[in-house]
């Protein structure tokens, strides 16, 4: 089974959030956790920032 991972550059563009912000809300446990890809390198996987952008309340619900 392969999983996509997606690099911090990738992470920012699709969420919106800076870098600041995720791992803000990672220490939260508001935020998928990145996982260790090397010495000095890191990746969340894809479908787990998905499943975090589809789980978001939308404006509709926070009214």
């Amino acid at each position: 089974m392969k999983h996509n991972v997606l690099r911090l550059s990738q992470v920012i563009a699709i969420t919106g959030l800076s870098r600041a912000s995720i791992y803000a809300k990672m220490n939260h446990g508001t935020f998928p956790q990145s996982r260790s890809l090397g010495a000095r390198a890191v990746g969340w996987l894809e479908k787990d920032v998905m499943e975090w952008i589809e789980n978001l309340p939308t404006s509709k619900e926070s009214a």
